[in-house]
């Protein structure tokens, strides 16, 4: 019988026109996202709901929080995985290895106590950090040696990237539904098997579909190296369990505090990345103003998922308490809220490729794209303050007008992200690809790290304040960088 191994990945073209290791890769983060999503979804309403019902009965700030600053951690994560795959595992390893972490975790959440919540999400955040940047470098090499790789490799991310909607969009239905109605825990449960089916399968395929793509470790480090690597990670473990041991001990320990923590070092660690790119003495002037370029680039990011990830979280919070989900006589679950932004962006994503081929060098620059993002994003959090409003006397808004907002907020992320990501890699001096493209996670994480941090203002503000500082500061921040744009695109050195 014919194995992927005897046929040149030129010609393999047995997955929709592309390699067969495509399908594996695509089922394989198809289910991991299934487990993914299906736990966010629940997380913040499991966090916040009363103990009678099963819940942990914390504060709707105290359980946004913990929701912000956990993606924050995971995109975080993503920095080490990708360094431990390309000195130390390889690929290949690398996500099989962060599967199998992932549905540990899930299945330590579906244990039916409140003890498993940190160490169950902290299996999560490792595995998914191993797992994530990982599975993309598989797929880039699928196509290492193909004679048309620039079009044919955009096109199977593009189908790889479905397989991440595909998943997002059913696992609230599926893992929500199922958490809501007839347990927490087994909503976590189901969000485990998702990501065993994903481990069973990628295991079963890979010599036949994949061969040897992900199976040599890229730059392998000396094991001094590693040896003081490991040392000095042990060592700030050590003193961070310390730290958190005494909190406990002395009876002050709050989650605020663990929120705190993780926010803060997450805050910090572009800023040390950052300072390591521009004190490289291998840098040319353009690579400087390229770099200048990305800081409001990376800027812009961090705002735009600060509101936009709260879609998870606030807005989550917002659905259970203040909408009528009623549909003839059937309660939608809250956490189905979470399948708009999927399937708005399977819907959109074609609509505007078309618009951008079709505009051609008329289509708006990066910073111009950017702007019209912030802008889009302000203006979700200004409508939210409008629902919040309404909903101020006890009067439940109509479900439909969240569900808008959060194609609103789809418009400005297909405005925003895939251009983010190639920027990332079009303005990162040679060498630096990798630091530039961790960059490009690290703003999602600082986004939702700083949301973490801010969720107790809609105590203090009030919720519709909130709404209305945080959009504002949106927009704010859209028409200064509106002013830049001339500035921004000359710095970028002549890339679109």
């Amino acid at each position: 019988m014919t194995t992927a191994l005897s046929v040149p990945p030129q010609e393999d073209r047995r997955f929709f026109g592309h390699p067969i290791g495509l399908a594996t890769l695509f089922a394989t983060e198809l289910w991991e996202r299934f487990s993914f999503y299906g736990m966010l979804a629940l997380l913040v309403l499991y966090l916040a709901a009363d103990p009678s019902e099963g819940g942990m009965g914390l504060a709707p700030t105290t359980a946004i929080g913990i929701f912000g600053v956990y993606s924050a951690t995971i995109y975080l994560l993503t920095v080490p995985g990708g360094w431990i795959a390309d000195r130390v595992l390889g690929p290949y390893r690398a996500v099989l290895i962060g599967g199998c972490v992932i549905a540990s975790g899930h299945y330590v959440l579906a244990v039916p106590s409140g003890w498993t919540l940190w160490p169950g999400m902290a299996l999560i955040a490792i595995g998914t950090g191993l797992l994530k940047p990982n599975i993309s470098a598989m797929v880039g090499e699928l196509y290492d040696s193909d004679a048309d790789e620039g079009e044919r490799r955009d096109a199977g991310f593009s189908l790889f990237y479905m397989g991440i909607n595909i998943g997002s969009f059913f696992s609230p239905l599926i893992c929500g539904y199922l958490g809501e109605n007839v347990g927490w825990h087994i909503g976590f449960g189901t969000a485990g098997v998702g990501m065993t089916i994903a481990i069973v399968g990628y295991v079963a395929a890979t010599r036949r579909t994949l061969g040897s793509i992900g199976r040599t470790v890229p730059n392998p480090e000396t094991r001094a190296k590693l040896r003081r690597l490991a040392l000095i990670t042990a060592a700030l473990l050590a003193a961070s369990a310390a730290l958190f041991l005494a909190d406990v001990v002395t009876g002050s320990f709050r989650a605020d505090h663990m929120i705190w923590f993780l926010a803060t070092v997450t805050v910090a660690t572009p800023f040390v990345y950052f300072a390591r790119i521009f004190r490289s003495t291998e840098l040319t002037r353009i690579d400087r103003d390229r770099m200048k370029a990305y800081v409001w680039i990376f800027v812009g990011s961090a705002m735009f998922w600060l509101i936009s990830d709260q879609g998870g979280s606030t807005l989550s919070l917002f659905a259970e308490s203040n909408t009528d989900r009623d549909i003839g006589g059937f309660l939608v679950p809250a956490s189905w809220l979470q399948s708009v932004n999927p399937i708005a962006i399977v819907a959109l994503a074609p609509v505007f490729a078309f618009i951008w081929l079709k505009l051609g060098r008329r289509a708006p620059t990066l910073p111009g794209k950017f702007v019209l993002a912030l802008l889009l994003i302000g203006v979700s959090f200004l409508a939210m303050a409008v629902l919040s409003n309404i909903a101020g006397d006890g009067t439940k808004v109509l479900l439909i007008w969240l569900m808008l907002i959060v194609v609103v907020q789809t418009i400005g992320e297909l405005l925003l992200s895939p251009t983010g990501l190639s920027a990332s890699t079009h303005l990162a001096p040679r060498g630096m690809e990798s630091q530039v493209v961790a960059l490009w996670f690290l703003s999602s994480a600082v986004g939702d790290a700083i949301g973490s941090a801010t969720a107790p203002l809609q105590d203090s503000l009030g919720q519709t304040a909130y709404f209305c500082v945080i959009g504002g500061i949106a927009l704010a921040l859209a028409a200064v960088i509106a002013t830049q744009v001339k500035r921004i695109h000359t710095l970028m050195g002549g890339i679109h």
